[in-house]
């Protein structure tokens, strides 16, 4: 868990008012905004080995947690153990990695699908109805990690005005919450670090093995830095319309938001500058979608998937050795993998089926 220790330092940090971003910490420097320390102050007062204890039990309950709402969203009736298990072995590697880098990634997946489950349900709440918790919960999964920033388009483009004003709130909140421990101007100064940190640390790791972002494929693919961001940036367009275009096939569906989030949960490692593989487990709500309507899937999509489910399950390093997984990973094929699932979600959108 060493991602975690890093993390674990910065709910340290922030108690006692130090800076967060330090260019002695080297690769193990903490990325992530100054409200985000804040979730692991609570952990900083107790021994490292609890608190990853604490922290791996939590990961465990949000994989829990991920699939439980699938289940609610998707209505799954039967087979359901059988969707939960073919899940996990296709992205085993993934769910796992997250585990012994004690990531964030599940704890956010989970904010994300409890905001999914607040949009399509309409009752109301307690103080405000759900669709301001839903921007809450958006708002607080971009103030933990800026990549969340996805959704607030689709917001726009739905027109739920609430959803995205709430969400956009608690975000401006969050950058001026950890006040309380530098003070307003020592707050700014914080956050200037964070964003000149990011700017110093992020461009060495675009083009590295285990970068699996679109920006990462432009670079190896083409070796060219000025060309791979215009190749970059012209995926990132041709995504947007994409996204844009299933979303408006969607206006009549029921729960169209969860086929919509599933493909935005998958869009962010790939858009993300910083995308890695292990990422890729944030696809959990995508394949679920998938396996519940495998059946409506012509048989040439569903041979395509099959082999497509296979290189994903056994593409590990262990198995395929040493110089197979540098070419494999130097290809992108992850980031084609995940694409092709994006298409087949996007199948079921233009026929209607979800």
């Amino acid at each position: 868990m060493v991602d975690f220790e890093v993390n674990y330092r910065a709910g340290h940090r922030i108690w006692l008012g130090e800076t967060l971003y330090r260019a002695e910490d080297g690769h193990y420097q903490f990325k992530y905004s100054p409200f985000s320390s804040l979730l692991y102050l609570p952990l900083s007062f107790l021994p490292l080995t609890l608190a990853k204890g604490i922290w791996y039990w939590l990961i465990l309950f949000s994989y829990t947690f991920i699939f439980y709402l699938s289940k609610r969203l998707l209505a799954i009736e039967k087979k359901f153990y059988l969707y939960v298990f073919l899940t996990f072995l296709i992205l085993s590697k993934f769910m796992l990695r997250e585990i012994q880098l004690g990531q964030i990634n599940a704890f956010i997946t989970m904010i994300i699908m409890i905001m999914v489950w607040l949009l399509i349900t309409e009752n109301k709440s307690f103080l405000i109805n759900k669709k301001g918790w839903a921007g809450i919960s958006a708002g607080l999964a971009t103030a933990l990690k800026p990549y969340a920033l996805i959704f607030f388009p689709y917001f726009l483009v739905k027109k739920q005005w609430k959803v995205f004003f709430y969400g956009a709130a608690l975000l401006i909140v969050s950058l001026f919450i950890p006040s309380f421990f530098y003070g307003f101007r020592g707050n700014l100064e914080v956050i200037k670090e964070w964003a000149m940190s990011l700017s110093k640390s992020s461009p060495h790791l675009l083009n590295i093995q285990d970068n699996i972002s679109l920006i990462g494929l432009s670079l190896k693919w083409t070796g060219k830095e000025q060309l791979s961001l215009f190749f970059y940036l012209g995926l990132v367009v041709v995504l947007a319309l994409f996204m844009l275009v299933v979303v408006r096939k969607g206006e009549k569906l029921n729960k169209s938001a969860i086929l919509d989030c599933s493909l935005l949960l998958i869009f962010i490692p790939l858009i993300s500058p910083l995308g890695w593989e292990y990422n890729f487990l944030m696809s959990i709500p995508g394949l679920m979608v998938i396996l519940f309507y495998f059946r409506h899937y012509p048989q040439p999509g569903k041979i395509l998937l099959i082999l497509n489910f296979l290189i994903i399950t056994f593409s590990f390093y262990d198995l395929i050795g040493r110089k197979l997984y540098e070419k494999f990973m130097f290809l992108s094929v992850p980031t084609l993998n995940f694409l092709i699932i994006v298409g087949c979600l996007a199948y079921l959108r233009f026929k209607k089926i979800a």
